[in-house]
């Protein structure tokens, strides 16, 4: 056993105001970190056995800016430590649950994430506890985590506040945006604000259940932009004109078309999730949606096929730049990137694929997809490609290197 992880091992009931389940992931270790850095003891409680080793070692196993230092920082005053043992949670104060919430094969929400999560430390839950969930979840499962508890006769305090940062800016964006804060009674409720007090002074409440939508809706409203704006760059693309230039012209001093986004693959672990999650909660009948999602996910093969127009791809060995699901990022999770390599094995004689910040053994460094590929595609808009020195022929929808996004 590595000295770290015998010291994770030796320290199962330390004290401590918070307990993250799910704590060395994109959201808990962020809030973790923000939290001990207004003086809160944390502890990280996570099954990924190597990032609580790289999180004891104050090594962070993601990009999050602002994090490596403040990672440092905090493990060195004794406030943030992190665990794969569930009986932490018998200690803390506050148990706060940040797991992924994914949906099925068939797009239906799982709604047994959370209290399956929670089933792991439940026999080291106590009487008296503030039980958060931060996970984003399908409308009534706050109510039924507090039913699930009762039921296991504990006396709890049960909140729902829903997680809204964007990945690469949580720890500016913990403190900066107002939190939303709900719980399935005044007194949960009450806990839960002066716990995110220790974050911000802008503390929105609601009720549980409009908390659970009013998160759905944010990522759905999302989901729904990005895919509208990808509908106006085909329409202007199929009639050869510049979307970009068009875009310029209705967005430039003009505040009531200023959030009309560019063009690009809208994708990640929760936009097309959770507008699914929102379409279950309706029945199903959300038309809206529905059509965002055959837009946003037919995308790589709108491209492809328009491509295919252009160039004799059989006969050409194809570069994808970036395979995370945004730029400058290194999670690749549900990117669409991968997707348009899928659809480009079948159409071009080779592809090539790079990326500076997404460790994936298939991947080749740029310098090797530059020298060898015919075509070019940015596939992600890291700033990495703003500038690149090529004179291989460059698809760019997201705008970036200023060339116009005709494809």
């Amino acid at each position: 056993m590595s000295e770290i992880a015998a010291r994770d091992s030796m320290h199962p009931h330390t004290s401590a105001d918070v307990v993250i389940v799910g704590g060395c992931g994109r959201v808990g270790l962020p809030l973790g970190l923000a939290l001990a850095s207004r003086g809160q003891s944390v502890v990280l409680y996570d099954l990924d056995a190597a990032a609580v080793e790289q999180v004891n070692a104050a090594r962070m196993p993601f990009v999050e800016d602002g994090a490596d230092d403040l990672l440092r920082r905090t493990a060195r005053a004794g406030l943030v430590r992190a665990t794969t043992s569930a009986a932490c949670v018998a200690r803390a104060d506050t148990v706060i649950v940040v797991v992924g919430t994914p949906v099925d094969e068939h797009l239906n929400p799982d709604l047994s994430t959370v209290p399956h999560a929670l089933e792991r430390c439940a026999d080291h839950l106590r009487d008296g506890q503030l039980i958060v969930l931060r996970s984003t979840v399908h409308p009534g499962v706050t109510a039924l985590t507090a039913r699930q508890l009762a039921a296991r006769g504990l006396t709890v305090d049960v909140a729902f506040c829903p997680e809204r940062i964007s990945e690469g800016r949580a720890l500016a964006e913990l403190f900066d945006l107002p939190q939303i804060v709900s719980g399935c009674t005044p007194r949960a409720a009450d806990r839960a604000e002066k716990l995110f007090r220790h974050l911000t002074d802008q503390i929105i409440t609601v009720t549980a259940e409009e908390a659970e939508l009013a998160k759905l809706f944010t990522n759905t409203w999302r989901y729904v932009k990005f895919a509208t704006a990808n509908q106006f760059w085909m329409m202007a693309n199929d009639a050869g004109l510049d979307y970009a230039r068009i875009r310029h012209a209705i967005t430039t001093d003009y505040p009531r078309a200023a959030d009309v986004p560019m063009p690009g693959f809208a994708a990640g672990p929760c936009l097309l999730k959770d507008t699914m999650q929102l379409a279950a909660f309706n029945k199903n009948n959300f038309v809206l949606g529905h059509a965002a999602m055959l837009i946003n996910e037919g995308l790589p093969l709108y491209l492809v096929s328009k491509l295919e127009h252009r160039y004799h791809l059989a006969d050409m060995t194809v570069g994808v730049l970036g395979m995370a699901f945004k730029g400058d990022s290194d999670d690749p999770r549900e990117s669409l990137a991968f997707k348009l390599r899928k659809i480009l094995w079948l159409k071009a004689r080779r592809v090539l694929c790079t990326d500076p910040l997404v460790r994936d053994d298939r991947l080749v460094p740029l310098a090797d997809v530059l020298e060898q590929a015919d075509l070019l595609i940015i596939a992600a808009p890291h700033r990495a490609y703003a500038d690149l020195d090529t004179a291989t022929p460059v698809v760019d929808m997201w705008g970036l290197t200023g060339n116009g996004v005709r494809a």
